[in-house]
C-alpha cells in the first residue's frame, strides 16, 4: 500500500542543480523516517541524506553535505532534496526511502537519523542523475 515516487532526475553539467521530489502516500506512523539513497552502475546503494518527523534528526553523508538539503511539505506528502553544485561522481540513480519503523530502532532513542539501507522497508523506483563534466 505503501508507494514513493521519485522525479526530478535528469542530466545536468558539473556545477549545475537539480531538485528531487519523493511523493509519499499509504503509510502512518507516528515517528519515521524518510531518505534518500543512491547508486552508480558497480556499486553498493549508498544512504544520501534522511529526516524524520522530529525536524532537527537529519543526515547527510559527508561528500554532499553542504551541497545538498533535504526537506519535506507534510501538506503534500512529498520530501525533496535539493542538490547544488552537482559533481560527476554524484551520478547515479537515486531513490527515496521509507522506514515505518523508526520509533522503535537504536537510532531513534540515540537521536539518529539513519542512512543505512538496512534500516528501511520502502523504496521508490528510483531517478537517474547525471552529471557531465
Amino acid at each position: 500500500e505503501v508507494q514513493l515516487v521519485e522525479s526530478g532526475g535528469g542530466l545536468v553539467q558539473a556545477g549545475g542543480s537539480l531538485r528531487l521530489s519523493c511523493a509519499a502516500s499509504g503509510f502512518t506512523s507516528d515517528n519515521y523516517a524518510i531518505g534518500w539513497f543512491r547508486q552508480a552502475p558497480g556499486k553498493e546503494r549508498e544512504g544520501i541524506s534522511c529526516l524524520t518527523n522530529i525536524d532537527s534528526r537529519t543526515y547527510y553523508k559527508p561528500s554532499v553535505k553542504g551541497r545538498f538539503t533535504i526537506s519535506s511539505d507534510n501538506a503534500k506528502n512529498a520530501v525533496y532534496l535539493q542538490m547544488n553544485s552537482l559533481k560527476p561522481e554524484d551520478t547515479a540513480v537515486y531513490y527515496c526511502a521509507v522506514s515505518t519503523t523508526y520509533g522503535s530502532s537504536p537510532n531513534y532513542l540515540l537521536g539518529l537519523c539513519s542512512g543505512s539501507v538496512d534500516e528501511y522497508d520502502y523504496w521508490g523506483q528510483g531517478t537517474q542523475v547525471t552529471v557531465s563534466s
